[in-house]
């Protein structure tokens, strides 16, 4: 695309703090390349910091700092009685960004909000098979069986027809996959017989548009002077990708970048003593975890994955691994999340009664397999590869031979996500405050093939958190997620491993940063002191 001519090396780019000083440029030492520039296709952090976030807007969207829904695109809504019709009445006067090749001749309207999901619903859509046709959000939250049509009320009116109440959707709405993209801009550039300019030169209506992006360097983006909720404070924002956080922390302390995300937990202590630099911290909304791919052998035996469970010392993970920033996973929610049951009892760390029930599933004599660790630093897994050394000397104390796998961070997800791996290393931190974003999206039958890299499709959970996702009354639902978590332990199609503490180093001229519960870095509003 014409706009990656105009792409730096990363060196240059760091120097542009010390630029021209009538322009306030924000660089983000970010800790990896995002997988690609649409959000609609993947589910990492990584992507959606550098999509959906500066970018793109929803028809809803989260309070920052919060997991409170307030109006995005949309002013106002109306649930219908049954819950199965949500009626959006969307904001006007909103415009959208242009660049060398597109210029919009009109504002956001309903076409818009049809297009991207009709994209995504779709399949005989002209974009639905652009970029590869893989979904991965919408799928795994069930929305081809749950979305029936998007209908346009009028320009400024659209409607949502369900074919059964869901009790998250509104908050659903407010996630990276239901980014609203231009109708405009993707009919031109489909007559133009260049429609994978949609996804790779992003035309949005957020607070930042994008400039340019040199894979494994830098992204640039530049204040959207017409944001509908107001300029945001500084002229332009710089991803400057960093993948190791030792040299993270540097550029930190030489001025280089003003942000960066997960830092060495070792680190933490010095950096709270550094002038010049802040460290904010929260407790995450996150579950650390290791998947077993069920549909392998001899992983298909929740004996066999139990024992793998019992062999894991959490204990020296957390020492080793989070530098006692974490607390022992039991279940595959957060315990700072609404139905998280306080009433499971995790698996004890007990090598020899692993080897009994190795032996009970016909493995006495052990097995070989791979565990494959993540290649960069995530809030619930500051360390991969040492944990998965621990966990490598764990099973084999109990005739477990595991191989460490890893990939670069994009082929390590898409692989996964196909199923390569026997055991594979990942995470996740909530996207809407819902338990069902954990539950259904890691967990359930539609997620396989998705964001379910356990591969797990067990039909009483199944059951149990779609019959959640439809009830309303959410004593019901806390009642029905318990009862999922129970059945989550007692098949073990993950080794719950830990929730850790987030922490966010910045330099102190940073103004009105939050750190976000659901995980992302958002630098609408923050500004730069003189």
């Amino acid at each position: 695309m014409k706009t990656l001519k105009l792409a730096l090396a990363a060196g240059a780019a760091l120097t542009i703090m010390a630029g021209a000083a009538q322009a306030k440029t924000l660089v983000y030492c970010s800790e990896a390349s995002p997988e690609g520039l649409n959000p609609v296709f993947y589910t990492a952090g990584t992507t959606f910091d550098a999509t959906s976030v500066p970018m793109y807007d929803r028809l809803v969207e989260f309070k920052q700092g919060t997991t409170e829904i307030e109006p995005g695109l949309a002013e106002s809504w109306e649930v219908s009685e049954d819950g199965k019709t949500i009626t959006f009445n969307l904001r006007k006067g909103v415009t959208w960004h242009s660049n060398d090749v597109f210029t919009p001749s009109r504002e956001f309207n309903a076409d818009d909000v049809i297009w991207s999901f009709e994209r995504q619903m779709n399949p005989e859509h002209p974009y639905h098979k652009v970029g590869g046709g893989s979904y991965e959000y919408f799928n795994a939250m069930s929305m081809p069986d749950l979305l029936e049509r998007v209908e346009k009320v009028d320009d400024h009116t659209v409607r949502f027809h369900l074919s059964r109440p869901e009790a998250p959707m509104i908050a659903n709405l407010g996630m990276d996959f239901a980014s609203i993209f231009s109708a405009e801009y993707a009919d031109a550039m489909l007559e133009a017989n260049t429609p994978e300019m949609v996804d790779n030169n992003p035309i949005g209506t957020g607070p930042f548009e994008f400039q340019m992006y040199q894979k494994d360097a830098i992204i640039r983006y530049a204040a959207n002077e017409d944001y509908w909720a107001g300029r945001t404070p500084v002229d332009n924002l710089v991803f400057a990708i960093t993948p190791d956080a030792s040299v993270r922390y540097a550029k930190l302390k030489a001025g280089e970048c003003h942000v960066m995300p997960y830092p060495n937990p070792a680190d933490v202590g010095q950096m709270r003593d550094e002038d010049g630099i802040i460290v904010e911290s929260q407790e995450g909304l996150n579950v650390g975890y290791l998947a077993y791919n069920t549909e392998k052998e001899p992983f298909t035996d929740a004996r066999v994955r139990k024992a793998l469970n019992m062999a894991i010392n959490k204990d020296a993970i957390i020492d080793a691994v989070f530098q006692g920033a974490g607390k022992e996973a039991k279940n595959p929610i957060p315990p700072t999340m609404w139905s998280y049951n306080e009433e499971i009892e995790d698996d004890p760390y007990d090598p020899e009664a692993a080897k009994k029930l190795l032996a009970e599933a016909g493995f006495a004599d052990g097995f070989k397999t791979n565990i494959w660790a993540m290649p960069v630093q995530r809030p619930y897994n500051p360390n991969a590869r040492r944990m998965a050394e621990v966990i490598q000397s764990d099973w084999e104390k109990i005739g477990v031979e595991a191989e460490i796998v890893s990939y670069e961070w994009g082929e390590y997800l898409k692989r996964s996500k196909d199923g390569d791996h026997q055991t594979v290393l990942l995470g996740w931190t909530g996207d809407n405050g819902d338990p069902d974003n954990f539950l259904a999206v890691l967990l359930s039958c539609d997620a396989v093939g998705a964001s379910n890299r356990a591969r797990w499709c067990d039909e009483e959970f199944d059951n149990l958190v779609m019959e959640a996702k439809t009830e309303t009354d959410q004593a019901k639902r806390i009642e029905l997620y318990e009862q999922a978590q129970v059945r989550f332990k007692d098949q073990a199609p993950w080794a719950t491993i830990a929730h850790s503490v987030v922490f966010m180093p910045m330099r102190e001229e940073v103004k009105n940063y939050k750190i976000s519960p659901l995980g992302k870095h958002d630098f609408y509003g923050v500004d730069l002191a003189e």
